[in-house]
């Protein structure tokens, strides 16, 4: 019983430092958006930080316009840095876990 216990702390670690690794990993997945005329375009991590910001000039002339466009491209691109990441960090979560009776985290 106590081997099985030891086992499966072991695979727990494993997993965890599967995680830390695949967190890490993330920094250097690049997600792109832009706005669909192209005029505001962001890069971000699949951790989700932000590394470049691109604005056209004819944005800077229209402040409502420009905090419009900063707001739908930063949204839409932090979903898609959102999808990966937890698509990610689920798969090394669930490549390491141990096989536990009655405990289906993720199906």
């Amino acid at each position: 019983m106590f081997g099985d216990l030891m086992g499966m702390m072991g695979k727990l670690q494993e997993t965890q430092a599967k995680i830390e690794e695949t967190k890490k990993r993330l920094d250097t997945v690049l997600v792109d958006d832009q706005s669909n005329d192209g005029l505001l375009q962001v890069t971000l991590t699949a951790n989700r930080t932000i590394r470049s910001l691109s604005i056209s000039d004819e944005l800077m002339e229209d402040k409502e316009q420009l905090e419009d466009y900063l707001v739908m491209v930063l949204n839409r691109a932090i979903e898609k840095a959102s999808a990966i990441n937890e698509a990610e960090l689920a798969a090394a979560a669930k490549d390491g876990m141990p096989n536990i009776p009655g405990l289906d985290l993720f199906k």
